[in-house]
């Protein structure tokens, strides 16, 4: 179970009930959630008196997933180097010696997963079955309920929704159980989750719905999960949900913790994300996924007031890749998105999320606002780079967060004290071509150089310095401090609490910030 302080992304699968072909008689064999049975053990109301019978009845196709891996590590230095004693504690076979160097060692990890066929396939996270690091998994051992114990070839996984499908072969058809439909899902709903924490083996913990369509706000295509507050912790990972009708509608995933145990937040990836990954999977298909080429930012309340828009709708465009989808289609940098193929973006359904599950080739609308004024594009959607691919490039879907640049220190308190200093808390000097040579910027830049930030103020909090250029205020160019100052007033006119600044930190690309005003 992956957790840390504050928020650890919760990945949870689930959707419309997943058929799969079986080596076993068509109709020979039941799911252990099937309703004809749920219904004996569940009362029609709600909750039970007690989860024992439900429990009894799904615990079966819930399984503990173990791995052994080899993983490199750094290995300290001998400290019987070049001494008669050297080679009885690992000598350079081991990595160790004179230079120290990496040494290989064997690892386990554990983690939770449950059975979808008779014929042995077993959903799971697929961080529960890779290795950290340059390790490598030598073998995956699924154990049942009943103790037995399978070998377990990998089918196939995916890192982006964190799932992972794995085939056991038995003698005999296996306990399963059917994905559900989590669109249904409603907050205060009952769950149990089933699993294997701590290594301790089949452990059942109730609670209720805390939230659907969690937006944890670590980005991503798949950054939408249900919470809960039923215990979850580390090796809960991989197992199944169930809501009161024993149907599947998340994979547990993740918690938020400051501890590492369970303090009643855990995450989910719901089951009408995860359905349709996971039969991909099993028939050996590539998981292809919808993407525009641009770097975004939620528009949060301080984009928001400084664009005059209403708050959580929509998100922020802060830069776009060159020639990409979204360049193509004229989205540029500085628009706010706030439909895509008239569906809204919003906290619970980013554009992420809505560009990564659209089918690559497909042309859709998006709906966008530049400089107060509502446009419609058309935008024909691309295929997702690999991760790979991303980091040596563009990396788009990473959510721009406001501190995105140091501050450095050399803030400083402006001396004079007129509107700009006033309202933004900086002072600020046209941008000369000596001065841009000394930033190491083009002489062609125009723009003003800020000389001095009050650390106190938003600007100067948000990582404003010394040496930063401001190209633009609120979508106007500009190259003077009357520019600047002309921007202020009209923000302040307007009524707005704050002001957009496009601004270019040392030997880094301009970026939008929005300032406070004072």
């Amino acid at each position: 179970m992956r957790y840390a302080y504050g928020l650890t992304t919760a990945l949870l699968l689930g959707g419309a009930t997943l058929t799969l072909a079986t080596g076993y008689p068509a109709g020979a064999q039941v799911a252990q959630n099937e309703a004809s049975q749920i219904s004996k053990v569940v009362p029609r109301s709600g909750a039970p008196a007690s989860f024992a019978d439900l429990t009894e009845q799904l615990a079966p196709a819930v399984v503990n997933i173990s791995t052994r891996q080899r993983i490199q590590v750094q290995a300290a230095d001998n400290p019987f180097a070049g001494t008669p004693f050297e080679g009885l504690f690992g000598g350079q076979g081991q990595g160790q010696g004179q230079g120290g160097g990496n040494q290989t060692r064997e690892a386990q990890s554990l983690g939770s997963g449950f059975i979808i066929s008779a014929d042995g396939y077993v959903v799971t996270n697929n961080h529960v079955i890779t290795a950290e690091g340059k390790g490598e998994v030598e073998s995956i051992t699924v154990t049942l309920s009943n103790g037995d114990e399978y070998p377990a070839k990998l089918v196939g996984k995916d890192a982006a929704s964190d799932l992972a499908v794995l085939k056991i072969s038995a003698k005999k058809p296996l306990p399963f159980v059917k994905f559900g439909d989590s669109r249904h899902a409603r907050v205060g709903d009952w769950i149990i989750a089933i699993g294997n924490p701590f290594g301790l083996g089949g452990t059942v913990t109730s609670g209720i719905i805390s939230a659907v369509y969690r937006n944890t706000g670590n980005g991503g295509a798949y950054d939408r999960y249900l919470q809960t507050d039923a215990a979850i912790n580390r090796g809960n990972s991989g197992g199944p949900m169930f809501d009161m009708n024993g149907q599947v509608i998340g994979i547990n995933n993740a918690i938020f913790s400051p501890t590492g145990g369970s303090v009643g937040i855990g995450f989910a990836i719901p089951a009408d994300t995860a359905a349709p990954i996971v039969q991909k999977l099993i028939r050996g298909e590539a998981i292809e996924r919808g993407y525009l080429g641009v770097r975004i930012q939620p528009l949060n309340d301080d984009l928001a007031d400084s664009l005059g828009l209403e708050h959580n709708k929509g998100e922020f465009i802060q830069a776009v890749e060159p020639d990409g989808a979204a360049a193509k289609a004229g989205i540029q940098a500085g628009d706010v998105i706030v439909k895509v193929n008239g569906q809204e973006v919003t906290r619970d359904q980013t554009l992420s999320y809505l560009v990564a599950n659209t089918a690559p080739g497909t042309r859709i609308p998006v709906e966008l606002l530049r400089n107060g004024h509502q446009m419609i594009v058309t935008a024909t959607v691309a295929k997702r780079p690999s991760d790979d691919e991303l980091q040596q490039g563009f990396n788009p879907d990473g959510n721009q967060d406001n501190d995105a640049f140091n501050g450095g220190s050399d803030q400083q308190q402006p001396q004079q004290q007129g509107l700009v200093e006033k309202s933004l808390g900086m002072s600020v000097t046209p941008l000369t071509p000596q001065i841009a040579r000394q930033l190491g910027t083009a002489d062609s830049t125009r723009g003003v150089v800020i000389v001095a930030v009050d650390p106190s103020s938003d600007a100067g909090q948000k990582g404003f310095a010394r040496g930063f250029i401001i190209l633009a205020a609120n979508g106007q160019p500009v190259t003077t401090k009357a520019d600047l100052e002309t921007a202020v007033k009209a923000a302040k006119a307007d009524g707005r609490a704050a002001i957009l600044l496009r601004v270019q930190p040392r030997g880094q690309s301009p970026i939008f910030v929005p300032v406070r005003l004072r």
